[in-house]
């Protein structure tokens, strides 16, 4: 008889659990935000992020990429990092020192800058030079193109041909007029101080331009700079911090999306994190779950047709990608 009562308890737990899970996915979330321009409408196909500016097609985050990505390949976003200059200018680089992406060494190979650079003191750190002192070398310099060859190593007028560092306010300068439309994803990568500067420097310079406040999302690996994103420019979209996006995943996941308090605009992931075993993320289910809440969801770094192929068919909002002639070869296909 106790052990019938036990199992009815149990019975009636497990229904109210059942009921309560089943209850909380049907009941619809609350938005994270309610107009996201990152968003593709439901069937369309995604948009293309030109990584860097597209680094396989042209050299990265120079202003010759960052115009052909818009004017030849027809990208829909410009994505790349951002560290700020010794004098208060946001740049656009991958690394905080830009040994790898200009001719600052002279005629080294690039393996040779890469041996040398293994010693941080020898590195040329952009928090440590002016904007005038940046430009004057050559980010095409190290350049290869689909075909081997170094089409810019020999460049005498970096500045005619767009071989110069690039600036935020610059780059905003060669779009606004032609291309009002164009979204940005930017990452500040500098943290404390220099990150505090950095992100009100964005957000002036953005009031130059105010068609563009609302085309960019910012994202950032360091929390005080998330928590200063947050508080002080709450006018500007934010993407998900690692940390955050593994906690948003992990609720979806568990289907439990309900207790989910974030609220950035888009979900820029990877198709897989390694967590000791490989958790997939390039899954149609984690992303209608994002679209309830009208989150974009953006992959990021795919250079490889099948791959893209995959996520154009999952449904998902953005492709970042170095190859934007590639990936805009393949949606062709789609239309």
């Amino acid at each position: 008889m106790k052990s019938h009562k036990k199992l009815k308890i149990f019975g009636i737990i497990l229904a109210s659990l059942v009921l309560f899970w089943t209850i909380i996915n049907v009941i619809p979330p609350k938005k994270n935000i309610e107009n996201n321009p990152f968003a593709v409408d439901k069937g369309s196909l995604p948009m293309i992020a030109a990584h860097r500016g597209g680094a396989i097609c042209n050299p990265e985050n120079t202003m010759l990429a960052f115009r052909e990505a818009v004017n030849t390949y027809n990208v829909d976003v410009i994505e790349s990092d951002l560290y700020i200059t010794k004098d208060g200018y946001l740049v656009y680089n991958h690394d905080e020192y830009i040994d790898e992406t200009c001719n600052i060494n002279g005629d080294l190979s690039l393996d040779e800058v890469k041996k040398l650079c293994e010693d941080e003191t020898k590195r040329h750190y952009i928090k440590d030079m002016t904007l005038s002192e940046l430009e004057q070398y050559n980010f095409g310099y190290y350049f290869t193109d689909k075909d081997g060859n170094r089409p810019y190593e020999n460049a005498t007028n970096v500045k005619t041909m767009g071989l110069q560092v690039a600036t935020v306010d610059k780059l905003f300068d060669e779009f606004y007029k032609t291309n009002p439309d164009l979204l940005f994803i930017v990452e500040i990568k500098n943290s404390d101080e220099l990150g505090y500067k950095a992100c009100k420097i964005l957000n002036d310079t953005l009031n130059k331009y105010p068609e563009y406040i609302d085309n960019i999302v910012v994202g950032t690996f360091h929390n005080e700079i998330e928590k200063e994103l947050k508080s002080k420019y709450p006018s500007l979209m934010r993407g998900a911090p690692t940390g955050t996006a593994a906690k948003f995943v992990l609720t979806q996941y568990l289907g439990v999306n309900i207790f989910d308090t974030s609220d950035f605009a888009c979900l820029q992931i990877p198709t897989s994190y390694d967590l000791g075993i490989t958790v997939n993320l390039n899954k149609k289910t984690l992303i209608d779950r994002a679209h309830r809440r009208n989150i974009a969801v953006q992959y990021w770094t795919i250079n490889d047709p099948d791959e893209m192929r995959e996520l154009i068919e999952l449904g998902c909002d953005c492709i970042m990608t170095d190859d934007p002639e590639l990936l805009k070869s393949i949606l062709e296909e789609y239309k």
